[in-house]
């Protein structure tokens, strides 16, 4: 068997073994095989279905790493089972030396089962890995986002995201933290090259950055309040919490209000209009 066979072999055993309801799609009305279909896949992951089509065929051949993280993603696999992925693509398997991408599935049903509040998670360099619907709602669609315009550490020292509202922290409560946090981060992995470019660009673009790294500071996250004007539903004033996944260094970030207030009432209502485009007038 070729690897490309055994790849799309493996591809479509993950698809089938998946239900939809587990990825929060409908099942849809009568479906000719069990699992997930092509399109839907191909919705999860960010791909196109004639990708997938092309990868099951074993027509497809060398995925790029950031296809295999995709999927892997989108297939909610093990840490075992995305190690297979990526032998079986002919790709090296992700080094414990560099930091990890690899979202555990119980992470993701986190995701997938707390509606009420945006959430978002990110690696351990503060790259924005997954987010769920509320998120998007809140501060726009990152899916066109690249490179640095996709870390945390970045919107906060040198360039705020584009296409959403901006969000804003009065206090400047955590600054040090991040700083703090990444610099642990880098004694973790002292070989991952680009989690030290980011570094070296931080440094390079950021004095505040650069002056909090020189000082070598030392700090921890509190809980804090971040203010948004969103175009659809007002100013919001949230609670943002970070959250710590444990053997996976991963971050979440959930922003939330206290119930009955009129950011709590903001959110509810956000929650319905969701992503709808915020440059047409709603009058």
């Amino acid at each position: 068997m070729s690897r490309s066979t055994e790849f799309g072999q493996a591809l479509h055993a993950w698809r089938d073994r998946m239900q939809p309801s587990e990825v929060g799609l409908s099942p849809g009305g009568v479906r000719r095989a069990p699992g997930l279909r092509r399109e839907e896949l191909a919705q999860l992951a960010g791909l196109s279905v004639d990708y997938i089509i092309r990868l099951e065929q074993g027509r497809a051949t060398n995925p790029s790493p950031q296809v295999l993280s995709a999927l892997a993603r989108a297939l909610r696999l093990s840490s075992a089972e995305r190690e297979h992925l990526y032998v079986v693509a002919g790709r090296a398997a992700p080094s414990p030396s560099n930091v990890s991408d690899h979202v555990p599935p119980g992470v993701q049903r986190l995701l997938d089962q707390l509606t009420t509040a945006p959430l978002s998670v990110y690696d351990a360099a503060w790259n924005l890995i997954l987010w769920n619907p509320l998120w998007t709602a809140l501060l726009g669609d990152p899916t066109e986002l690249r490179g640095r315009a996709r870390n945390a550490a970045w919107w906060a020292f040198v360039e705020p995201p584009e296409g959403g509202p901006r969000v804003l922290d009065p206090n400047d409560t955590n600054s040090a933290a991040l700083v703090s946090d990444l610099r642990a981060t880098a004694a973790r992995y002292p070989d991952d090259a680009q989690l030290h470019a980011l570094i070296r660009e931080l440094l390079a673009a950021s004095a505040d950055f650069a002056a909090l790294w020189d000082s070598a500071v030392v700090g921890v996250y509190e809980p804090m309040t971040k203010s948004v004007d969103h175009p659809v539903v007002g100013p919001l004033d949230l609670d943002c919490d970070i959250f710590a996944a444990l053997g996976a260094d991963l971050r979440i970030v959930a922003f939330t209000a206290p119930p009955g207030g009129e950011t709590a009432k903001r959110l509810r209502l956000l929650d319905v209009v969701g992503t709808q485009d915020w440059a047409t007038p709603t009058g």
